[in-house]
């Protein structure tokens, strides 16, 4: 038991209280003017058993975390965006163009895409033109189905 004392406490100087329960710490003379009480449901278990998803081989998840990993910069993901928006390849020297970041930053942007099997790059005399690598998109759709598949059952709204 504590007894309050002055130091800018709502409670009335000699007010004795216990911190046994919350509702008895919030006000003291909470509990008295409760007049409904609810049962409490005790159940053995507090909820349903979660439901383990399928499992993933260890080559597929490691190639999957690697795309998400390259799509998490938000550079990058506008990066890959404007590639991917392309029908045909387009030069190194337009990505820069659209970002206001220098090209070495680019440079290293498109590389990190180009591992994580995003994007395939060719060249044409001294110009690199970046494509969609098709692998990399199926990685994506494969992933995507990896967590569509559970949710089949919801409404998903934006």
């Amino acid at each position: 038991m504590k007894e309050l004392s002055e130091g800018g406490s709502d409670f009335p100087i000699g007010v004795i209280w216990t911190h046994q329960r919350i509702d008895g710490h919030l006000y003291p003379g909470y509990d008295a003017c409760m007049t409904t009480r609810l049962p409490v449901f005790q159940s053995e278990t507090c909820c349903e058993t979660p439901v383990a998803p399928a499992a993933v081989p260890d080559e597929r998840r490691q190639r999957t975390l690697g795309v998400f990993k390259a799509l998490a910069d938000g550079t990058r993901f506008d990066v890959f965006r404007l590639i991917a928006a392309q029908r045909e390849p387009i030069c190194a020297c337009d990505i820069v163009d659209c970002f206001d970041v220098s090209q070495p930053t680019i440079a290293h942007h498109l590389k990190v895409l180009r591992e994580a099997g995003l994007i395939s790059v060719s060249r044409r005399g001294v110009w690199a033109w970046y494509a969609v690598d098709p692998a990399g998109i199926e990685v994506l759709q494969s992933a995507t189905g990896m967590f569509a598949a559970p949710l089949a059952g919801f409404a998903l709204t934006g």
